[in-house]
């Protein structure tokens, strides 16, 4: 019973981490919620009694390619300005233009 409900917590959560990864403006966010999305995923795999895709899912799915897309915002300075919108947020300095 207890682990049913886990089950659908897993899978509801899955759900919206792949919904919430489509429609995140910021990249970095999104990115950190496709991590979420793999390891849930790694996860299923282990109670679907497939170790094997649980390991693979959890060393590229969150580890290799998450690594990857931090490398290639980190390239074209998309964290650094991530962080800056972040900080003036915080600061309430944060001005929208429209």
């Amino acid at each position: 019973m207890i682990l049913e409900i886990f089950k659908i917590i897993l899978l509801i959560s899955l759900i919206v981490c792949a919904i919430a990864v489509f429609f995140i403006k910021d990249v970095l966010t999104s990115i950190v919620v496709f991590m979420s999305y793999s390891s849930i995923m790694a996860v299923i795999w282990i109670l679907l009694q497939a170790p094997d895709l649980a390991i693979t899912e959890a060393a590229v799915g969150a580890g290799v390619t998450s690594v990857l897309f931090f490398i290639t915002l980190k390239r074209i300075n998309q964290i650094d300005a991530s962080l800056n919108t972040l900080d003036k947020k915080k600061d309430g300095d944060f001005h929208e233009e429209k």
